[in-house]
C-alpha cells in the first residue's frame, strides 16, 4: 500500500471545517497577543524584552494548541499543518504592540 499523495491528502480537508478551524485559531492567537500586550504593558517591558515576551508567548500558545487541540496532527487540521497555528499574522502582531502601548501608559 502506497502513502497517500499529497493531492489526495488536500482533498481529504473539508473547506467548511478548515474555515471553521481558520476562525477559531485566528481567535486565540488575537485573544492571546492582546492579553500578551496587556501584560507586558503592565510589567513595564520595553523595547527588546516586550518583543522576547511576544514571542514566547506566541510559541506557548502554538505549542499548547498543538498537545492539546491539534492532538499532535495539525495536518488533519489545517492545509498548512504546524506553520498555521504557530505563525502570529501581522494583526495580531500590532494589536499586541497597540495594548502594549495602552496599558504601558
Amino acid at each position: 500500500m502506497s502513502a497517500v499523495a499529497p493531492n489526495d491528502q488536500q482533498q481529504r480537508l473539508f473547506a467548511p471545517h478548515v474555515l471553521f478551524n481558520n476562525n477559531s485559531i485566528y481567535n486565540v492567537k488575537f485573544i492571546s497577543s492582546c492579553f500578551t500586550g496587556a501584560v507586558a504593558g503592565i510589567l513595564g517591558l520595553e523595547n527588546w524584552l516586550g518583543f522576547v515576551f511576544f514571542i514566547f508567548t506566541t510559541l506557548f500558545t502554538a505549542v499548547i494548541l498543538h498537545f492539546f487541540n491539534l492532538k499532535t496532527n495539525p495536518k488533519k487540521f489545517f492545509q498548512d499543518g504546524l506553520l498555521e497555528a504557530v505563525n502570529p499574522g501581522q494583526e495580531n502582531t500590532f494589536s499586541f504592540i497597540l495594548v502594549w502601548t495602552l496599558f504601558y501608559g
